[in-house]
């Protein structure tokens, strides 16, 4: 008995440890949930952190609180690019990226970046859930990244602290921040101005300190980091439309179930229709913040800027991107 005792304690203390192994390389396990941790940028007042978050409830509901997921955001477990590399080795299961950080680990990512190149806003969703969005979901499967969905990241402006941008020459000679992105610095070199990459946490200081003159991004992004403590010209170019998209460590899903994969992509689909639509909200609320803070707002002839920057979509040389770029204009 002393020694069958022996051996079933063995058998249940290995088949433990596996279970935890298994867990620590999804996410944690706790009293037998799996729960897989997200990491991203955003404060909790973001619609993408709020769309994290019922897709979070939708996962625990479809499952019956077997799975969940931990969110950490604000940059705690680290800046975007460095998320995205823990992805990659299985140490982080989830994260929210700009496709604009994804060019240096997906070159054909860059057509996302390129100005201009969506119509208006059904356009755009006609693309990235048609074929060629799920196309590009699947493109960081190589360097083990898997996208799940898209969330809208809106049109990116141009903001700035003393100088109101009316026309793409009253860029000249500001420093603007931009992603960690070749395309986007391209395109503010195009409009005259000079790119400053600066990661998204560091940026109110930089704006604050007169590190930069201005930024550009959506105006969600701009009220609820309070730029517009700092910047008061806003200008409505929409001189870019970049997807945010939820990613994946490939490593940890091929380690899921089936089952749980398919409560995944549910769940992620399902935040990716409460983004979008939260998102609509939060736009026309974020301008209305912004104004009522003394920020002025500017309509400006979006074709100027657009044949500014016009040369850059005839000069795209990867072959993939030119291509992408041909089937972008074609859909309906």
């Amino acid at each position: 008995m002393f020694v069958g005792g022996i051996l079933v304690g063995a058998m249940l203390a290995s088949a433990g440890f596996s279970l935890y192994l298994r867990g620590q390389k999804a996410g944690a396990g706790r009293q037998g949930q799996l729960v897989l941790k997200l990491g991203h940028g955003l404060d909790t007042g973001h619609p993408v952190h709020k769309a994290m978050e019922f897709m979070k409830q939708r996962l625990e509901a479809l499952s019956g609180g077997n799975v969940t997921i931990d969110i950490y955001p604000s940059s705690v477990l680290g800046s975007e690019k460095q998320c995205i590399e823990q992805l990659q080795s299985g140490a982080l299961a989830m994260t929210k990226t700009s496709a604009a950080a994804m060019e240096s680990f997906i070159p054909a990512m860059s057509v996302y970046g390129l100005p201009y190149i969506f119509r208006d806003g059904t356009h755009y969703w006609s693309v990235l859930n048609g074929e060629i969005g799920r196309g590009m979901l699947r493109q960081g499967e190589s360097k083990f990244l898997r996208g799940l969905c898209y969330y809208d990241g809106g049109s990116r402006n141009f903001y700035t602290k003393e100088k109101p941008i009316r026309t793409p020459d009253d860029l000249k000679g500001l420093k603007i921040r931009v992603m960690e992105s070749k395309t986007a610095m391209d395109m503010v070199e195009a409009m005259g101005g000079a790119p400053t990459p600066i990661a998204w946490g560091e940026l109110y200081s930089a704006l604050a300190q007169g590190t930069v003159d201005g930024a550009e991004n959506n105006p969600p992004s701009f009220t609820s980091n309070k730029h517009y403590e700092v910047c008061k010209h806003f200008t409505l170019d929409g001189h870019t439309r970049i997807p945010d998209m939820l990613l994946i460590s490939s490593k940890v899903w091929k380690k899921l179930d089936p089952q749980v994969q398919a409560w995944v992509q549910q769940a992620a689909d399902e935040s990716s229709v409460f983004q979008r639509e939260l998102w609509a909200k939060e736009t026309v609320l974020a301008l209305a913040k912004a104004k009522e803070e003394g920020v002025e707002v500017y309509e400006v002839d979006t074709a100027a800027f657009a044949a500014k920057v016009a040369p850059m979509l005839a000069e795209v040389e990867d072959p993939e991107v030119r291509e992408l770029l041909k089937q972008i204009s074609e859909v309906k």
